[in-house]
């Protein structure tokens, strides 16, 4: 199957995973993580290879919403995340989620504009967090996608929206040091953003699509802009 299919019945295998519980994704929710195979970017320091690079998944859109039927009043949210989910058509799945009374929250790289736009004016998401993945100079280095004129796209569309999102940046000192950093700061702020900046410190599993490791650097929190409130994850 291929990531680029504009639909999807609620009967293709598209999911890779699911996460049945988690208190750490969703801000102020307990929920669940639905992950969405394969991906169309290939950044370094992503551990999540198996899912990446996933042909197939191993449950469909059915499997998921059987799932949620067990978990109704247990949790109340359900994170779409992947790989990357908007690579499919997510409304049905979306539409029938909502119907069972879960919020939902979409991770995104924010290459997918027109699905993203599609979910936002359905009312079918309330909340995106949008990964900013590198300034303009160096997103193809880090990413392999050329894709950042589309990532712009989506973060100025959630900027004049009303959904809740978040920007968020995986920080690897090798890839992304202090004036990068600044510099997504000074362009987010450009936009008019001003909200929490997330900087997620690089995971090391010792199984990344890059193959790299923890770095003998780090970044000096100091030396970031105060002019955005940055959090550390």
């Amino acid at each position: 199957m291929s990531i680029d299919k504009e639909s999807n019945s609620l009967n293709d295998r598209i999911v890779y995973d699911i996460t049945k519980f988690t208190h750490l994704d969703y801000p102020n929710h307990l929920a669940c993580i639905v992950w969405f195979a394969g991906c169309n970017m290939r950044c370094d320091y992503c551990y999540n290879k198996e899912i990446v690079f996933a042909k197939n998944g191993n449950y469909s859109s059915n499997d998921v919403l059987d799932f949620l039927n067990t978990r109704v009043g247990l949790i109340d949210g359900v994170v779409l995340s992947g790989g990357e989910a908007t690579s499919y058509d997510l409304v049905p799945l979306c539409k029938e989620i909502k119907k069972l009374g879960f919020k939902i929250k979409l991770d995104t790289n924010g290459t997918n504009f027109a699905n993203l736009q599609t979910l936002c004016e359905l009312d079918l998401i309330d909340y995106v967090a949008l990964d900013y993945k590198a300034p303009a100079y160096k997103y193809q280095q880090i990413t392999k996608s050329t894709k950042f004129n589309e990532f712009s796209t989506s973060l100025l569309y959630l900027m004049l929206c009303k959904i809740d999102f978040e920007v968020r940046t995986t920080v690897h000192p090798d890839l992304l040091d202090e004036d990068d950093i600044n510099f997504i700061i000074n362009d987010l702020l450009s936009r008019g953003y001003n909200k929490k900046y997330y900087l997620q410190k690089f995971l090391d599993t010792g199984d990344n699509i890059g193959n790299i490791h923890l770095s003998s650097k780090s970044i000096d929190e100091s030396l970031l802009s105060k002019e955005l409130e940055v959090v550390f994850r």
